[in-house]
């Protein structure tokens, strides 16, 4: 659903349907700053308010499911949406919710729909209640255009053990419903992106970066690949450029904030040299 006002030179906008992570590293606080990086206005839909830091989750608030729609509907009615970034959910009813939401704008067939399966914080918190999993897999996967899980993620949706390669683990996924599954490589020796579609398998290389500051890494890789959507990019075109912002964000990561993994750094908003 897009607005073109007539006469003006329209910004692509996205919306961030997700948690807010008061410590600024992940959930929407990281989705803007992904958004921003790629040139996309970006919006947000609030499904819980966290109270977290880099060390851990001190406690969750759920935003009321009708909250969370009227959200959704105010930004698509004035400024219109050209993609959506799905992350933290929480439970059944937000889920609901958010394919409710996602309904509401047409489906994925009007805007495409980028789904971060959030299941666990950096910090090891569980972000998603376990009779929710099955939930997420019938009501929400069918409505994405690309599911984003990393390997841990796409092994508890799957049910696939630990050693399963991202290929297999994406087929898997992909039998839920979402048109494309990209298996992140960000917990594999390989460093590789499995992208998996109509087309085949495709793999996304990308480096390796020993900086403890990887806390939203996941976030700006789901958003930035929604700002591709949102900016007219096809899927691989698009998971291309997630990876990139994402690998840089973690190159640049802010280790001395907290004293746990510190944020990624989408901005480039670090030390200035010689300040």
């Amino acid at each position: 659903m897009t607005r073109v006002k007539e006469g003006d030179n329209r910004v692509p906008a996205a919306l961030s349907i997700a948690g807010s992570d008061s410590g600024g590293g992940a959930g929407i606080q990281a989705d803007l700053k992904a958004f921003a990086r790629c040139g996309v206005h970006g919006m947000t839909a609030i499904t819980a308010i966290t109270a977290q830091n880099t060390v851990g989750v001190e406690a969750v608030e759920a935003i009321p499911p009708e909250i969370i729609q009227a959200q959704v509907s105010a930004v698509a009615d004035d400024i219109g949406v050209d993609a959506v970034k799905v992350g933290m959910l929480g439970s059944r009813a937000t889920i609901e919710a958010v394919a409710r939401a996602i309904e509401g704008l047409g489906g994925p067939s009007a805007v495409p729909v980028v789904v971060d399966p959030v299941m666990v914080a950096e910090s090891g918190a569980e972000l998603l209640d376990p009779e929710a999993r099955e939930t997420l897999i019938s009501i929400l996967l069918p409505l994405a255009t690309v599911v984003t899980p990393n390997i841990p993620e796409a092994c508890s949706l799957t049910g696939l053990a630990g050693d399963a390669d991202q290929e297999a683990l994406a087929s898997a996924i992909r039998e839920f419903g979402p048109e494309w599954v990209v298996v992140t490589g960000g917990h594999s020796d390989r460093m590789v992106d499995v992208l998996v579609g109509p087309n085949g398998t495709i793999e996304i290389e990308g480096d390796r970066h020993e900086v403890d500051a990887s806390h939203g890494s996941g976030c700006t890789h789901s958003s930035a690949l929604a700002a591709g959507l949102a900016l007219g990019m096809d899927v691989p075109d698009a998971a291309r450029l997630a990876r990139s912002v994402a690998s840089a964000s973690v190159g640049r990561g802010l280790v001395s904030i907290g004293a746990g993994s510190g944020p990624v750094d989408a901005l480039g908003i670090g030390p200035i040299p010689n300040a």
